[in-house]
């Protein structure tokens, strides 16, 4: 049993299905104690019944009252959080001209402020205890932009000036902050595009694939673990060479 994570504590968001939840799994499988958070109890159940060590946080990340009481919760059962991997995420699709609102509004409260509240309220824990580990989840299009996703690109253009900006603040603290950009995985969220759509994906990667959730739980881990001990504030690309 490999044990890069030992008796870690690890609190993973969207942690319930696609990236999320390969994460939890490889994180359990490496030690962690895993905190699975999402906003059902139906799906935080399901999930914690295929990880061995893991318990459920039912948590909606734009909600900070949510929030705090799960990190009381784990406080309170564990002592500390070792580790927080900033992982969910939505998306609203729509051309700029067409864009409402709504769709701007509801993907920024997500994928942008709740990294900032999810990070804010556990970060004094770290701080105490003079160490941890965070990982937000960016994307290749928070690189490079993608043509009808204003409001998912600004979102993971922003967790980039999250990562450099924090990991500035807490790396003198014992915190390394990191980022992971994947590119087109092969989650729900991406299978439900049209198929034509998903052949172009594939072509334009130099893998000549979409990528698993697992992998991306395998660059979550190397950021997260003590092998990536004098990595701060990168944004590592997981994507194929889809941007070559």
């Amino acid at each position: 049993m490999s044990n890069r994570l030992q008796d870690k504590i690890a609190l993973i968001t969207g942690a319930a299905k696609g990236i999320g939840f390969a994460t939890a799994q490889r994180f359990s499988k490496e030690g962690a104690k895993v905190m699975i958070a999402d906003l059902s109890n139906e799906a935080v159940n399901a999930a914690v019944e295929q990880v061995p060590n893991a318990e459920g946080c039912v948590m909606n990340v734009t909600d900070r009252a949510s929030i705090q009481m799960a990190v009381d919760q784990i406080m309170e059962r564990h002592g500390r959080i070792d580790i927080l991997i900033n992982n969910a995420g939505i998306t609203k699709d729509a051309r700029l001209i067409k864009m409402t609102e709504a769709q701007f509004d509801d993907v920024i409260d997500v994928n942008l402020k709740g990294v900032f509240n999810c990070t804010q309220l556990v970060v004094p824990h770290m701080l105490t205890a003079g160490s941890g580990a965070i990982v937000n989840a960016s994307s290749v299009v928070g690189i490079y932009g993608n043509f009808g996703q204003t409001n998912y690109s600004a979102t993971k253009f922003g967790v980039i000036g999250f990562t450099k900006t924090w990991a500035r603040e807490l790396g003198p603290k014992g915190i390394r902050v990191n980022a992971v950009c994947p590119g087109f995985i092969a989650t729900e969220m991406v299978t439900a595009m049209p198929e034509n759509i998903l052949q172009e994906i594939e072509k334009r990667s130099w893998l000549g694939r979409l990528g698993t959730p697992a992998e991306i739980a395998n660059a979550y881990l190397f950021l997260a673990s003590d092998e990536a001990s004098y990595v701060n504030g990168i944004a590592l690309e997981a994507s194929g060479g889809i941007s070559l």
